[in-house]
């Protein structure tokens, strides 16, 4: 695949035709009709600007190390390029400080803690698809390159499974092929082989590490423009037998959505679109019973949010804060079914943002994009 113009590059990444982003105040409908809730609930937390990041960064990855700082790594900028930059976060500090090059530039890439507290970091977009992949040691502040991926893939899902080894799954690759196949990491071997295929070709998808330690993969897309497929499918992948089989689909089809195991055991799925990306946006989420493999459509978010992939957290109370996608976070929680407004305005919607829930319990939220490619350095921190 020849390299294509930077902004070529980037909407190719993004796999979308940029739309309108749907307003984000108390009165927005989106596709699903009345809010719920436009005040928020006095425990739902504030959200507040915190230094900014060193790079403007959306596509990026941020990742909680042991000795709890934040490594932030590569995305696009605001120049529309790849970075190969990365930077850490240090709470005790508030501040953002540089933490060196990795070997290649990368967007689109995943992220992924290894039980030996080192980053695993594969894959991505930078005019190419990548296959290459590199460890971050938090000990040496090094970038070293690992074993070469099966397949390069961008847009991929990642998920560190109970036996130590990394789930990779779907994403895009080489002449724009969406991808069904996987494969998996082994940190023993330091090398990847493939695992059995997905049973769509995914990307824009989530993926979920469920207490039984299987994986949920739910919707997600294949194709572009008129020819875009989008799923309410959903599958499940066994590290025991390295095969992924069927379970119930979603409500409704999604991509560009997010998804976070609830305490209780169950997976929330969150907002997305259907084919129109931004002129569609969702407020409407459900929640996914492992036990039953099924899903049941849950309280409306006050939002319509999308591409909010990496931006939903489990808090140290049982609730969820959810991100990115809007201008404002809000809160789910299971308990009463609802969302609400947190405190605070992040100023536009956070498209391709990150947020992080660091050792104290807050959430680092980072970067993204607002309609027009605007990329941020900006950086926020909720309380709860």
């Amino acid at each position: 695949m020849k390299n294509m113009n930077n902004t070529t590059s980037l909407i190719i990444l993004l796999l979308t035709v940029i739309s309108v982003v749907p307003s984000c105040n108390a009165n927005t409908n989106g596709a699903n009709g009345k809010q719920r809730d436009n005040s928020g609930l006095p425990d739902a937390g504030v959200v507040n600007a915190i230094r900014s990041m060193t790079r403007q960064r959306a596509v990026h990855t941020a990742t909680l190390l042991p000795n709890g700082n934040v490594l932030v790594a590569g995305g696009f900028a605001g120049d529309q390029n790849s970075l190969a930059s990365a930077e850490l976060f240090d709470p005790a500090t508030g501040m953002f400080a540089s933490a060196g090059d990795m070997s290649a530039p990368r967007a689109g890439h995943t992220a992924t803690l290894l039980p030996t507290g080192k980053v695993l970091i594969a894959g991505g977009y930078n005019g190419n698809y990548l296959a290459s992949a590199e460890l971050y040691d938090p000990a040496a502040r090094t970038f070293t390159s690992t074993s070469r991926m099966v397949t390069a893939r961008s847009g991929h899902v990642a998920i560190l499974l109970p036996n130590g080894k990394v789930l990779l799954a779907g994403g895009v690759g080489v002449g724009w092929t969406f991808l069904a196949d996987a494969e998996l990491y082994d940190p023993a071997t330091n090398s990847f082989t493939a695992t059995g295929n997905m049973l769509a070709a995914r990307e824009s998808h989530t993926a979920t590490l469920l207490a039984n330690g299987k994986v949920l993969i739910a919707g997600g897309h294949r194709g572009r423009r008129a020819a875009v497929t989008i799923y309410s499918s959903a599958e499940i992948y066994d590290p025991a037998t390295g095969k992924f089989s069927v379970t119930g689909d979603m409500t409704r089809i999604r991509h560009k959505h997010e998804a976070a195991l609830l305490a209780d055991g169950r997976v929330l799925i969150i907002g997305g679109a259907d084919e129109r990306d931004g002129l569609a946006a969702y407020t409407s989420a459900e929640v996914y019973n492992p036990a039953r493999g099924t899903f049941t459509a849950t309280g409306n978010m006050n939002s319509p949010r999308y591409k909010l992939q990496g931006t939903a957290v489990l808090l140290n109370n049982g609730k969820v804060l959810v991100a990115g996608g809007a201008n404002r976070a809000e809160v789910f929680d299971s308990s009463r079914n609802t969302f609400s407004y947190a405190a605070g305005d992040m100023g536009t919607p956070r498209l391709f943002a990150t947020a992080t829930r660091l050792q104290n319990g807050q959430v680092l939220i980072t970067g993204g994009y607002h309609g027009n490619i605007s990329v941020s350095s900006n950086a926020w921190i909720y309380r709860a």
